[in-house]
């Protein structure tokens, strides 16, 4: 009950400072990946590293979780993270949250065997199981909150402006020559 109060505070202060100040809401998130080894990146979000492979069935050698699945780990925890935000600013009981979620993908569109197949998941479905002794209206207006609010389910709902930049550096052992 402390963590839920701190949280709860630490909701109403951010919303009046984010009314009282809108451009304080604005902020930017940054991840930096580098190609290691074969398919492996290692990527950078803070002080936080962590690795993203293929299986070894698509080419890598499977010592992490591929991009496509960690799309798949993003919107199961950020929905984790907004029912428990929500339930908490709310006072709906929540005792416990977990999501799974799973994605249909056609590989022929990512390795190029057919340009009408689309490279990215077709579908994805989610379950999201709850403990909580809330009533139904109650589960009813958090799941329409949290769907209203969770970051990624919008990300991923709705088209996003996305602008990638190419940037080419010769190789240092053709620059030495």
């Amino acid at each position: 009950r402390k963590m839920s109060s701190k949280l709860q505070s630490l909701i109403v202060e951010t919303q009046e400072k984010f009314k009282a100040t809108p451009q304080a809401a604005k902020v930017t998130f940054e991840s930096r990946s580098a190609l290691q080894e074969g398919l492996r990146s290692e990527v950078s979000i803070r002080q936080h590293r962590l690795g993203v492979d293929e299986p070894e069935s698509l080419g890598g050698t499977d010592t992490a979780p591929n991009p496509v699945e960690l799309i798949l780990a993003s919107l199961g925890s950020c929905q984790e993270i907004t029912y428990r935000a929500y339930a908490t600013a709310l006072g709906i009981p929540l005792d416990n949250v977990s999501v799974t979620v799973e994605g249909d993908i056609d590989l022929r569109g990512f390795f190029g065997v057919d340009d009408s197949v689309r490279a990215g998941y077709e579908g994805i479905r989610a379950n999201v199981h709850l403990e909580s002794e809330a009533s139904e209206e109650q589960l009813k207006l958090l799941r329409d909150a949290v769907n209203a609010h969770c970051p990624v389910l919008d990300i991923l709902a709705k088209p996003v402006q996305v602008e990638l930049n190419l940037h080419v550096s010769q190789p240092q052992a053709a620059a030495a020559a």
